[in-house]
């Protein structure tokens, strides 16, 4: 083998290992007291996904950018990422029954969901990024009652037969984020069993 080809395979080999290292990833969030929140009533969930947000529609197996999603047809990521999260943290704050009606601020910071390429590993591979921000507001009064903190809201993603399988049994990655955040919403919300946990995964 010629050194011209034996370093372009060697970089080639590197590249892709570069592509499938792993990492640590987490839900993590500081849970708020449940003798406050027992007090709030959801009025409204409203969600910001930034314009300045990268989105790539590359067809690789980790897209170098803040949004990745292809589940839903081609068109505004934007507004579809705005619709996942608006269900989600609504299911997730359902539990809200108190007498203070509050509105949920959320910015998106992530969402990096799995190409299809990478869902189409065979083995367990990948992961659900989904990170933003939160803060409570007094819907009658404006008061900011939380200020915005950060919450990482990570899941494990399914590539491969295990993918096919769940997608057969009706499950899609919209409904396993969907389900995630949700949990994770009611576990910051003190309104539902805490969600957090820390993984090691191979993927972005």
């Amino acid at each position: 083998m010629s050194i011209v080809r034996r370093t372009a395979l060697f970089g080639l080999t590197a590249l892709l290992l570069s592509a499938c290292v792993g990492g640590s990833f987490k839900t993590e969030y500081d849970p708020l007291p449940a003798d406050v929140t027992r007090a709030w009533r959801l009025s409204a969930v409203q969600v910001n996904v930034p314009r300045t947000l990268v989105v790539s529609e590359a067809k690789t197996l980790l897209p170098k950018a803040d949004i990745v999603w292809r589940e839903d047809p081609l068109g505004d990521r934007y507004a579809q990422v705005d619709t996942i999260m608006t269900d989600a943290i609504t299911r997730g704050a359902q539990g809200l029954r108190g007498g203070r009606p509050v509105i949920i601020d959320v910015t998106v910071t992530r969402f990096h969901a799995l190409t299809f390429e990478a869902e189409l590993r065979e083995q367990n591979w990948g992961v659900h990024n989904i990170n933003f921000t939160a803060q409570v507001v007094d819907a009658r009064t404006g008061e900011v009652l939380i200020p915005a903190t950060a919450i990482r809201s990570e899941l494990p993603a399914l590539s491969g037969e295990q993918m096919r399988e769940a997608r057969r049994n009706g499950q899609s990655q919209k409904s396993m984020i969907t389900n995630h955040v949700a949990r994770t919403v009611a576990g910051w919300l003190a309104i539902g069993p805490d969600n957090r946990g820390e993984f090691s995964r191979q993927g972005n």
